[in-house]
């Protein structure tokens, strides 16, 4: 874990994908370093809705407050769960755990962490991806998919995660963008947030894929200036395995994901680090 603080502290990870047993222990061996602090947990729990449900439970009794926002493999309807719900029911059902387990979803009231570097409001977006962040050379939805399928590089998506009652993914993420745009209007102009999401909410952080065609899946340009209209402090994300704080227009981002196995054996830190978001860490002198 990261180095201790004076007091409660705000703590982010994602794409834990506890379907991996190495990741499940990892899991196993997160813990608070203080009674009062939190975690955000910013989706790619697991694909079966009984492994989400343990994760979030074991999180949940050992930090004061865990919020949680999906990503495409909890949405995905996976061959080996049993809830063999789709699209937008899959998605209420998962809410609906949550609130057995007191964990804090993108459709509770945003919570206002007054901890250090505090007061801000925390709020988990589920927003999805609209394809529009096109590979180079690609002008349509079309010609992306058709670039990235020339390549074999296409998400499980594609087959798992059904936008039911949705024509398509797209509508489904047009209609979160629009409903979370009515929700972040609410909130005080001046109250400094931090916006969980899955996806990232600016393409940047996709530049350094391998794979560009990948970015697809990983967003929308509806909220490219999202980190400017809204009094962004901090935009924690996950998705891309790539783990790593970026700045856009002097606004931090942290990808805070842990990813498979196969990737973070490849990696110097220690793997399953909580990324603390505040207070922030102060750089090294």
């Amino acid at each position: 874990m990261a180095t201790g603080g004076d007091g409660p502290q705000l703590w982010a990870i994602s794409d834990l994908h506890i379907g991996y047993a190495e990741n499940r222990d990892l899991v196993e061996g997160m813990r608070p370093e203080s009674d009062g602090d939190w975690l955000l947990v910013a989706g790619d729990v697991a694909e079966t809705v009984e492994d989400i449900r343990w994760a979030l439970k074991t999180l949940a009794g050992r930090f004061a407050r865990v919020i949680w926002t999906p990503g495409n493999h909890e949405l995905w309807t996976h061959p080996s769960d049993a809830v063999t719900l789709r699209g937008v029911a899959r998605y209420e059902h998962l809410v609906e755990q949550c609130r057995e387990l007191g964990v804090l979803t993108p459709e509770d009231p945003y919570p206002v962490w007054e901890g250090p570097g505090g007061p801000v409001a925390v709020a988990p977006l589920f927003l999805l991806y609209d394809y529009s962040f096109l590979p180079p050379g690609c002008t349509t939805k079309e010609e992306g998919l058709e670039y990235a399928h020339g390549t074999g590089v296409v998400c499980t998506d594609e087959r798992l995660l059904h936008p039911d009652p949705y024509s398509t993914r797209e509508d489904w993420c047009r209609a979160r963008v629009e409903e979370t745009r009515r929700r972040l209007a609410e909130l005080p102009g001046d109250l400094p947030l931090i916006p969980v999401t899955h996806w990232p909410l600016h393409r940047h952080p996709t530049e350094v894929l391998w794979y560009p065609e990948f970015a697809m899946w990983c967003g929308t340009t509806l909220t490219e200036d999202w980190h400017r209209r809204y009094p962004v402090h901090t935009s924690v994300y996950g998705h891309l395995h790539i783990p790593r704080t970026t700045h856009q227009d002097g606004i931090r981002f942290e990808e805070v994901s842990v990813g498979y196995p196969r990737e973070w054996r490849e990696r110097p830190a220690p793997p399953g680090r909580l990324r603390r978001i505040l207070p922030v860490e102060e750089p090294a002198r």
